[in-house]
């Protein structure tokens, strides 16, 4: 009997954010794939898990999707580097999970907040269906950075019959229409392209609407209400900004 596939979200950066399934199927799973953006140095995903549960002697399967830039609306974005390369690496990924899967090997592929929001797993998924129809995979929900960016700033992200966009900062070119048609816009790793963002809040009178939050529950977070005042040392890839467009956020 083939082993089943956990696809694990373990949440945004703090392990005690972790849930106790989570936790349960990680300390049992006999395996762990483990998403890298870049080839060299250690898993952001990984650091966290091992804060909260012992994996020492775990068969850890290092998955590398290579990214670059390039310009998205007249700022940078990360996209997968080449097709060619980038399905070769799914492929090779998927190769990895499925003999472990086929020799009744249960794996668990960990990511970043949850598995449903922009994760990393679903450039693997149709890989994995196709040479193993039929396979068990399991999702196990994470806490999002976008709910855990909220809960560190104190605000609501909405409230009644409000609207709410999240969206990925790349979408800047299109922003004024965004914030025109939602309550509240959150936008996610806002780091590439807050300078070309700023200056339209700033002329739709929003700037004191917002909040920007960077590493939420990690031990450098940082939680910034007056965004004039963010420089470019304090932008971070894992960072959020959230607007609201209606009414100003209430700081706590």
């Amino acid at each position: 009997m083939n082993g089943k596939l956990f696809v694990i979200g373990i949440g945004p950066g703090d392990p005690e954010l972790l849930t106790l399934k989570a936790v349960r199927i990680l300390e049992r799973v006999p395996t762990l794939c483990v998403p890298k953006g870049r080839e060299e140095g250690t898993s952001l995903a990984l650091s966290i898990v091992r804060q909260a549960v012992n994996i020492d002697g775990t068969d850890i399967i290092e998955a590398h999707f290579p990214m670059r830039k390039t310009r998205n609306h007249g700022s940078e974005k990360q996209q997968p580097q080449g097709d060619a390369q980038l399905v070769q690496k799914w492929e090779s990924t998927a190769e990895e999970i499925i003999s472990r899967l086929q020799q009744g090997t249960d794996v668990a592929f960990i990511t970043l907040g949850d598995p449903a929001i922009y994760s990393t797993f679903f450039y693997l998924h149709d890989v994995l269906l196709q040479r193993l129809p039929g396979v068990a995979i399991e999702f196990v929900p994470g806490i999002t950075s976008v709910t855990a960016a909220a809960a560190r700033a104190g605000i609501s992200l909405g409230l009644g019959d409000e609207n709410i966009a999240i969206l990925p900062a790349t979408y800047a070119g299109d922003i004024r229409t965004v914030l025109a048609g939602f309550d509240t816009v959150v936008l996610m790793k806002v780091h590439s392209v807050f300078k070309d963002i700023f200056p339209v809040l700033k002329e739709l009178h929003l700037e004191d609407n917002c909040v920007y939050v960077a590493r939420a529950g990690m031990p450098d977070e940082r939680i910034v209400f007056d965004i004039g005042a963010i420089t470019a040392d304090d932008l971070d890839y894992f960072s959020i900004l959230i607007v609201r467009t209606r009414r100003p956020h209430a700081r706590p």
